[in-house]
């Protein structure tokens, strides 16, 4: 669990030992242990240097408080990190400068098979600063829904996450679960009716494009620098994104019915999610399957809704809906 501040595992394991018992001997570390006591007196040497433990002129062992010892390892990695990150600006501002005027080889690299663009996709929203940007189509190749690591460790840093679902993505299995916890994370969704292509976009300055299937079986895609035809990207998720539908599925899951007439005023979390998949075009048997819910139980609760809006159609009832902020606006 250290390791992330530099501890080695036997720093760690010598660490917690001395924790619980302090004026700790190398003998009894090495009794309590069962490690060689090389390997003792090296993590404890790590240990007295790094603030952790103190040793008294005696040779005895005691943890210093971790609050305070922890806290300035915590502190000193932070202030490394925003001294990388500035050294990254620079960094990234002298690689463009280097590169304006180069061959078109130079800003376009193809990137061939699923091990090779999955390790892309992952690295362009590695490398973002402040917006991560994507169109998502299926089929899903290289990273189904539910294995983008990347995302929620670009948000814990502060990255702005929008996408656009084609609406076809909608009944692919496992969609929605990841779409919710995506949207839980603070990622915006919009549904469009069709995409052109499956895009990725890391601030203005990268893009991942994924490619049909080469002649020869495998998957292939470009990964574009800063350029026209990245500008031009960018311009046209901006585009698709003002008419795409946005996408708003209240509540986690855990979808058990409430019995209709008896729940409180206005729709539940369940309902909310019905209207916002049939608004963005997916059919009953599609929204009641990604929902966990029989046709019969999905109708029963368009029917509810219906009658507590007051209106007789399902035109209506979207109407009713997008005016009364049960669902999100166009």
């Amino acid at each position: 669990m250290l390791d992330v501040l530099g501890l080695e595992p036997d720093d760690e394991r010598v660490y917690r030992a001395v924790l619980g018992r302090p004026n700790s001997t190398t003998v009894l570390l090495s009794d309590e242990l069962d490690m060689p006591q090389a390997r003792i007196d090296k993590a404890l040497c790590h240990l007295v240097g790094w603030g952790l433990v103190i040793r008294s002129a005696d040779e005895l062992f005691t943890a210093a408080p971790p609050a305070m010892a922890l806290g300035a390892l915590i502190s000193q990695r932070q202030d490394g990190l925003r001294m990388a990150e500035q050294a990254l600006v620079t960094f990234a501002e002298e690689h463009r400068a280097a590169m304006t005027g180069n061959s078109i080889s130079d800003l376009i690299e193809v990137v061939t098979g699923v091990d090779a663009i999955r390790h892309r996709f992952l690295q362009v929203q590695q490398a973002a600063r402040t917006q991560v940007r994507t169109f998502i189509t299926a089929p899903f190749v290289a990273v189904p829904p539910g294995e983008n690591s990347a995302e929620p460790m670009a948000i814990g840093r502060g990255v702005h996450f929008r996408a656009v679902l084609d609406r076809a993505v909608l009944a692919e299995p496992g969609i929605i679960a990841d779409a919710v916890d995506s949207m839980r994370q603070g990622v915006q969704l919009r549904v469009a009716d069709q995409l052109p292509m499956k895009l990725v976009l890391a601030d203005a300055d990268l893009g991942l494009v994924p490619l049909a299937v080469t002649p020869a079986g495998e998957p292939g895609a470009v990964l574009l620098h800063r350029s026209g035809l990245l500008d031009a990207l960018d311009a046209l998720f901006e585009t698709v994104w003002r008419t795409a539908h946005p996408l708003e599925l209240s509540g986690t899951g855990g979808e058990s019915e409430p019995a209709v007439g008896l729940g409180p005023e206005g729709p539940t979390d369940l309902d909310r999610k019905i209207l916002a998949l049939l608004l963005a075009g997916l059919t009953d048997p599609t929204a009641a399957t990604q929902l966990g819910l029989s046709p019969r139980t999905l109708h029963r609760r368009l029917r509810h809704l219906m009658d507590m809006a007051g209106v007789r159609t399902r035109m209506q009832l979207g109407g009713h809906a997008v005016r009364h902020g049960w669902v999100e606006p166009n």
